[in-house]
């Protein structure tokens, strides 16, 4: 039996509602739960495969003096394992993401880049999949 995912990227965004249509158009992330009436977005999980981020409104508590806001990158990122990044990219940029690194093949087998979504966060995606089960 495979054990779930432990690991949950998560997002806060200035306008959450939109960004996860986002996500979903640039990405083809699909909406797994959203807690929250209109553009107010509590607490929502997309899917990617079998693993998944969880998103939400930016806030002025605790948490949100942790992590700061959209775009304040400060070392963050997530990179994400795909099968066919070039199908991705053209994806991604059609939506308008903010291309940072163009497609590029890696020196250990990887085919990556590198952007950002509309308020600013980091993604990377790549073919590079490691499995916590695999030898290293």
């Amino acid at each position: 039996m495979t054990e779930a995912p432990r690991i949950f990227p998560t997002f806060r965004y200035r306008d959450p509602a939109r960004m996860i249509d986002w996500l979903v158009e640039a990405f083809g992330f699909t909406l797994r739960v959203r807690y929250g009436e209109g553009d107010d977005v509590h607490h929502a999980e997309l899917a990617f495969g079998s693993s998944m981020i969880m998103v939400g409104h930016t806030r002025e508590d605790e948490y949100g003096a942790i992590v700061g806001l959209p775009g304040e990158n400060g070392g963050k990122s997530v990179y994400i394992a795909v099968n066919d990044a070039d199908a991705l990219y053209a994806r991604a940029k059609a939506a308008g993401a903010k291309i940072e690194q163009e497609l590029n093949d890696k020196d250990y087998g990887s085919r990556d880049f590198i952007c950002r979504d509309p308020e600013g966060n980091v993604w990377s995606f790549g073919t590079y999949w490691p499995k916590a089960g695999d030898p290293a």
